[in-house]
């Protein structure tokens, strides 16, 4: 079976995260994506570490091998003539061109949307921004963690309203990039009515209220502003991280029959006095959560997880990396990769979460491409456009000369 995005052609302007997640993505659904990065320093990730790998004198960054696998890297200089025209015949043959300039960057570079569109008129366009491409602070610089801070998401993250916490990856920045590619493939569809491509936008400040979900609701619609409260859910309870003896575990209880389940096996009354409906126990959280955790208290993790998956109550301990991608349960799904990298050789890295039909690999391809190079595909991507501007000549007088 062919991949799904077979036979699109992306260009890749973006550095950093956002844009290249957005890349990585459509890459790891079949499509060609060629990263133009600038000459001698590329993608400002490059340099980002530690952790670095391979050779001390041209140390490999961990960061960039993790949003950059199934992608061609050339150097251009978008400053200079060569860069300019290569740019140009790139998007002559190009489906999509992603890019997260601040906004005017690439109309000061001689690539406005008019201009692209005029170049490509089938051309999907993904842009993404800091806070937006207008409004008053449509100009602003974009950075995740500030983003998480503006966006309101650290407020409800950490232990306590007055200790507001960034995620431990940069969500804004997946987020962004997942959306865009997620604009960009609905933009591709309606290419297929329509002809013509469109300019698809987004920003991390839009990733993050996107996914604000009930918290949202709750401030628009309730007139609620949510808080930080640590590991336990603001509007089902007990749903969270409790103790035991060895340990700590998570449980879910995200129905009243899963409550009667866990209270009557470990002695707790279902129907006692703050604890016969969600709403009740939400009100009553605090003696809920420490009738749990005493409950715990004498039992191991392993016997509480056996215990729990017996009565059909959904929980789990909080596993740290090395044991997730040890686990034989990541492993089946697919979600680390073998590849085969020019410098480093044969290494793991994550894979994609998606899969088709019984395909033992993650994403639409049947083999993943390793993160590139600075500039390894310089001669191959130049050698093919020469190939595509020989072959449209060649429609233009006929195919004669």
């Amino acid at each position: 079976m062919s991949a799904p995005l077979e036979g699109t052609t992306v260009i890749d302007l973006s550095r950093a995260l956002a844009g290249p997640h957005a890349g990585m993505m459509l890459g790891d659904m079949g499509a060609r994506v060629i990263k133009v990065e600038s000459p001698g320093s590329g993608d400002d990730t490059r340099g980002w570490g530690p952790p670095f790998v391979g050779p001390e004198d041209d140390p490999i960054s961990t960061y960039f091998l993790s949003c950059n696998r199934n992608k061609e890297s050339v150097t251009l200089d978008l400053k200079s003539d060569d860069g300019r025209d290569t740019l140009t015949r790139l998007v002559r043959h190009g489906d999509v061109l992603i890019e997260n300039f601040r906004p005017g960057v690439l109309d000061r570079l001689g690539f406005s949307v008019e201009r692209l569109h005029e170049l490509n008129p089938r051309l999907v366009i993904l842009s993404i921004s800091g806070f937006g491409h207008d409004g008053p602070q449509g100009g602003r610089a974009g950075y995740d963690q500030i983003a998480q801070g503006e966006a309101g998401l650290m407020s409800l993250t950490g232990p306590s309203p007055d200790q507001p916490t960034r995620v431990g990856v940069p969500i804004g920045d997946l987020l962004a990039g997942m959306y865009g590619a997620y604009g960009v493939v609905a933009a591709l569809h309606e290419r297929n009515r329509t002809g013509r491509g469109r300019v698809v936008r987004t920003s991390l400040l839009a990733a993050i209220v996107g996914v604000h979900a009930f918290q949202g609701t709750r401030y628009t619609v309730a007139g609620e502003v949510g808080k930080a409260q640590g590991n336990h859910h603001p509007s089902i309870t007990p749903y969270g991280l409790f103790e035991c003896k060895d340990g700590m575990l998570q449980i879910a209880c995200g129905s009243e029959g899963l409550w009667v389940k866990l209270a009557t096996e470990f002695g707790i009354d279902p129907a006692g006095e703050g604890m016969a409906t969600n709403r009740e126990r939400v009100a009553n959280r605090e003696a809920v959560n420490a009738a749990v955790n005493a409950a715990f208290a004498d039992r191991t993790l392993a016997e509480l997880l056996t215990t729990l998956d017996e009565i059909g109550v959904p929980a789990g301990e909080v596993r740290t990396l090395d044991r997730v991608y040890e686990w034989d349960q990541t492993r089946s799904q697919g979600l680390v990769l073998d590849i085969d990298h020019p410098v480093l050789g044969s290494i793991e890295i994550p894979g994609p979460p998606i899969r088709f039909d019984d395909n033992a690999y993650a994403g639409g391809r049947s083999q993943h491409l390793a993160p590139p190079m600075l500039g390894q595909h310089n001669d191959s991507v130049r050698a093919w456009l020469d190939e595509q501007d020989g072959s449209e000549d060649g429609a233009d007088d006929g195919g004669q000369g």
